[in-house]
């Protein structure tokens, strides 16, 4: 079964309509309910047959629902007249990810802008996301030495995180990134 992407607009059912008698307020309420039914189906016609190929068993019957949102991050500001300006823009920007920005969010959000397909396997752990297999690690909640540790021992060819978990420690900071260099890894802090 190959994976792929279904986009439906969020459109309000008509309020005579059986669907939203049903519960359902809008088209992408209907579509989701499709898709979870799709799936029970699938697992049921799976129970008690044997697997001689072993593809039931890996085979990613989930699915995940985004939101239309505007970016995580904040917007550098490019017209900037004064010295004050550049400074309101310096200051807003300390901390470049917005104040309520979900760590989910942030985490696909940099996935696709560092070209990772939607479809890409992703695993948490240590407070770590792997992505396919180690090939992108991303850390997004805190930092220490020992995730570092871990981190560096997965060999992943990139490490993203965001530079708020250092907390102003410029030493950790630059000691991390001496050991991602040690260990060839490229070392991105957003």
């Amino acid at each position: 079964m190959n994976p792929f992407i279904v986009v439906q607009l969020s459109e309000a059912c008509d309020v005579e309509s059986p669907s939203y008698k049903a519960g359902y307020k809008t088209i992408a309420d209907i579509a989701k309910e499709r898709i979870r039914r799709v799936i029970k189906k699938i697992k049921g016609e799976q129970d008690g047959r044997l697997d001689f190929d072993g593809i039931a068993g890996k085979q990613d019957l989930g699915f995940k629902v985004f939101k239309l949102q505007e970016s995580n991050f904040k917007i550098w500001r490019t017209k900037i007249e004064t010295q004050e300006q550049v400074m309101e823009q310096l200051l807003l920007h300390i901390d470049p990810v917005k104040l309520n920005a979900e760590t989910e969010n942030i985490l696909y959000e940099l996935l696709l802008k560092s070209g990772v397909p939607l479809t890409a396997k992703i695993e948490g752990k240590d407070g770590c996301y792997f992505v396919n297999g180690g090939e992108i690690a991303l850390i997004l909640e805190e930092i220490n030495e020992e995730i570092i540790k871990t981190v560096i021992d997965l060999k992943p060819q990139k490490v993203i995180t965001l530079d708020r978990l250092f907390k102003n420690n410029d030493q950790l900071k630059t000691n991390i990134s001496l050991q991602m260099k040690d260990a060839k890894v490229d070392f991105k802090t957003i």
